[in-house]
């Protein structure tokens, strides 16, 4: 089955970990007294760019800055659709400058950029998925938020309530595989989430907490390839078995961070 899953390419704009840090505390994964090793940090970011460039994907980077540790998870950054960009009012203090050179680049080159009136921390938490968008809240981005994205890119937004601390943004517990088609934590979601869920994607590709837990949610796909965490093994079985091609890249060191594959990627959806 895994030849008639047509990729789709993709382009993608990404920040070097130059600074990457863990200097607070904003999630249950982040501990002050576990340095990050920032030149293998540096290592398995270069190796998941190569993944992509590999597979025939374009990759854009934006300037590090110092002083922003947190800069590296571009996906929190934005969320773009028809060319149109929706950036990041972060909820903690310490991200919140991260938004700044972000919607510069995406001014510096002509995009139509809108920063948001609510708390909103971009592909975390909005993630474009066929004729909709699955919108996450309960810890960071607020409700305000997702009707603030419909009106701007005038696509239906299907609210979804995240429960568990550790899944605290939608793309830690929810992945879009293609454009039918996504996987999940079930558990993540609060019991009516999972009901809507349930009735959106009936064929879902279900993940365990231990696949969560190893941020195998945390993923991209094109389609047919699944860039994913190595760590989860049983979901990667689960996709192989539906046809799809997984692509193990290594970030544990931005597990320190709570943070993985889909958050140093933000799409350019142009």
């Amino acid at each position: 089955m895994s030849e008639s899953r047509v990729p789709r390419r993709r382009r993608f704009l990404v920040c070097e970990p130059r600074h990457f840090a863990v200097r607070y505390a904003i999630n249950p994964w982040m501990r002050t007294d576990r340095p990050v090793d920032v030149l293998r940090a540096l290592d398995q970011w270069q190796a998941l760019v190569d993944a992509y460039r590999r597979r025939g994907h374009t990759v854009d980077r934006v300037a590090p800055v110092p002083g922003l540790p947190d800069m590296v998870f571009a996906a929190n950054a934005a969320v773009m659709v028809g060319g149109r960009v929706l950036g990041s009012r972060f909820l903690a203090p310490e991200r919140r400058a991260e938004s700044l050179p972000y919607e510069a680049w995406f001014k510096a080159r002509g995009y139509d950029v809108r920063h948001p009136e609510s708390v909103c921390e971009g592909e975390g938490d909005l993630t474009p998925a066929g004729r909709w968008m699955l919108a996450g809240t309960g810890f960071r981005t607020a409700p305000e938020a997702h009707r603030e994205a419909q009106e701007f890119f005038g696509v239906p937004v299907i609210s979804l309530t995240l429960v568990d601390p550790y899944f605290y943004h939608l793309d830690t517990a929810l992945f879009v595989l293609d454009e039918e088609n996504v996987a999940y934590y079930p558990q993540a979601f609060s019991p009516g989430s999972r009901e809507v869920l349930a009735r959106l994607y009936p064929d879902a590709v279900l993940a365990t907490r231990e696949d969560a837990l190893a941020f195998g949610l945390n993923s991209v796909s094109d389609g047919r390839h699944v860039f994913l965490s190595p760590g989860a093994t049983a979901l990667a079985g689960r996709l192989a078995e539906r046809g799809y091609v997984p692509v193990p890249v290594d970030l544990s060191e931005f597990h320190k961070a709570g943070g993985g594959i889909k958050c140093v990627t933000q799409e350019i959806r142009s």
